[in-house]
C-alpha cells in the first residue's frame, strides 16, 4: 500500500501538486472507514443496473440467461433459451463470426505520474475512452478494469500518522442528497487534479487492492464510487448495484486477471491454466441462425480462430469480460469441469483464448492439461457430441 500526504507551505498556500512523496505501508491493511466531505458537485456520469443486466442484448432490458447445468446432452430438444448442443464451438454460425481478440494481449506500461505512486494504467485506459456523454458500453468497460489492481482513496488528515497510532482512515466522499459516493482515483494525476480543484491541504491518499476497496463499498452503506471525479470526461459513476453485482460474480482472488494484468513471465501461463481449473469461469453465446417461428432459439459457444486456422474456445473470467467485446454476446457460466471436458470431447480444438477483451492469452492443450484431468461434470451438464470437429 502506498501512502502520502501534501500540505501547503504557508497556512494560506494552496497544496503542492507538482511534486508527491511515498511511504511504505503494510499492504494488507484493512481499508478505510469513512467520515463525509461534501463537494459541490457529482459527476452525472452514471450506469443502471439493467443496463449491466441487459448485456449482450438489448440496453437497459433485463436478460436471463440459461445456466451451464441447463444444457441439454446431444440430441436432446433444447427448450427455450437453452443451448442447443449441435451448435456448441460453432465458430461459423451467422452471429458468432470467428475472428481476432478484441482488445491488447498485454497490458500497457507501468507509469507513475506522481513518482512513487504506480498507476493502474488499465483502468486510467478505459475512462479516456470514455465519450461525453458516455456510453453504458464504455461504463460497463470502465467497471471491467476497475476490478484488478489497485485504487487511490483520498483520506481527510495526514494518513501516515494516523495508521502509524493505529486510529482507522476517514475516506473522502461525495455527496449526492442523502447518497454518500466513495472517492477513487486511477492515477497519481487524478489525485493531483482532484486537490487542485477542491484546494483541500489537508488531505492524504492511500493506494489499496480495488476489489477490497469495491467489497467495502457494498458492505456498508455508500450509494457508490466516483473515478477520478475531477477529471472530466475521463470520470464515471458506479453506483452501488452495478458494483455488487460485478463483485459477486468475480473470482474472489481475481486470479486471471491478475496475472494477465501483470508484466508477462515464463511462469504466466501456468499460472492461468491453474486458476482456470478453479475459479469461475464464463463462456459467449449468442444463437446461432434466424429464429424460427415455433421453434425453440438455438444458441452457440463462441470461439476464435488463429491466423494459421487453430480454433480457440473464448473463455472469460467475468460476465463484463464477454460484454465488453461490443458483439451482442451473453455470459455462460462454463464450470471448469465443462470445459475440461469439451477440450476432451472436441480434439480439433487447439485451446482456449482467455478474456479476448484484453489483457488476453492464448492456452494451448499442453498448457491446459491440468483442466483437461478434472473430473467429468455430472451427467447431462455438458453439451456433447454434436460440434463439428472437422474445423470448417
Amino acid at each position: 500500500m502506498a501512502v502520502f500526504s501534501r500540505r501547503p507551505k504557508r497556512a494560506d498556500a494552496a497544496p503542492d501538486t507538482t511534486n508527491g512523496t511515498s511511504e511504505g505501508a503494510e499492504a494488507d491493511e484493512a481499508p478505510a472507514t469513512s467520515t463525509e466531505e461534501p463537494v459541490e458537485s457529482v459527476p452525472q456520469v452514471g450506469i443502471s443496473l439493467s443496463t449491466y443486466r441487459g448485456g449482450g442484448g438489448e440496453v437497459g432490458r433485463p436478460t436471463t440467461l440459461p445456466d451451464a447445468a441447463s444444457v441439454p446432452p446431444a440430441g436432446g430438444a433444447a427448450a427455450t433459451g437453452q443451448a442447443a448442443p449441435g451448435a456448441a464451438f460453432s465458430a461459423s454460425a451467422p452471429n458468432l463470426p470467428a475472428g481476432s481478440p478484441a482488445g491488447p494481449a498485454e497490458s500497457p506500461p507501468q507509469t507513475e505520474t506522481v513518482p512513487g505512486l504506480r498507476d493502474n494504467v488499465l483502468l486510467a485506459q478505459a475512462l479516456r475512452r470514455l465519450e461525453s456523454p458516455a456510453k453504458p458500453e464504455q461504463l460497463l468497460d470502465v467497471m471491467r478494469q476497475l476490478m484488478q489492481n489497485h485504487l487511490f482513496l483520498r483520506i481527510k488528515g495526514d494518513a501516515r500518522a494516523m495508521l502509524a497510532e493505529g486510529r482507522e482512515l476517514p475516506l473522502a466522499v461525495a455527496r449526492r442528497g442523502d447518497d454518500a459516493y466513495v472517492l477513487v482515483y486511477s492515477t497519481g494525476a487524478a489525485l493531483q487534479a482532484a486537490l487542485m480543484a477542491d484546494k483541500d491541504s489537508d488531505t492524504s491518499a492511500v493506494g489499496q487492492p480495488a476489489l477490497t476497496i469495491l467489497k467495502h463499498v457494498i458492505a456498508g452503506t455508500y450509494a457508490g464510487v466516483i473515478v477520478d471525479g475531477s477529471s472530466a470526461p475521463a470520470r464515471a459513476v458506479l453506483p452501488r448495484a452495478v458494483i455488487e453485482a460485478a463483485v459477486n460474480q468475480a473470482d474472489p482472488e481475481l486470479r486471471i486477471k491478475t496475472a494477465l494484468a501483470a508484466p508477462r513471465t515464463p511462469e504466466t501461463a501456468a499460472a492461468v491454466a491453474s486458476a482456470l481449473t478453479e475459479a469461475p469461469l464464463y463462456v459467449a453465446i449468442n444463437e446461432t441462425g434466424p429464429a424460427v417461428e415455433g421453434e425453440a432459439p438455438r444458441f452457440g459457444i463462441a470461439e476464435a480462430r488463429t491466423s494459421d486456422g487453430r480454433r480457440l474456445i473464448e473463455v472469460y473470467s467475468h460476465p463484463l469480460e464477454v460484454i465488453a467485446r461490443g458483439r451482442g454476446d451473453r455470459p455462460m457460466p462454463f464450470p471448469p469441469e465443462q470445459l475440461g471436458a469439451s477440450l476432451r470431447d472436441h480434439p480439433a480444438v487447439a485451446g482456449v483464448i482467455v478474456d479476448a477483451a484484453g489483457p488476453w492469452i492464448i492456452l494451448d492443450r499442453e498448457a491446459l492439461a491440468p483442466v483437461m484431468a478434472l473430473p467429468a461434470p455430472p451427467a447431462g451438464t455438458l453439451a456433447e457430441g454434436s460440434a463439428d470437429d472437422s474445423g470448417s
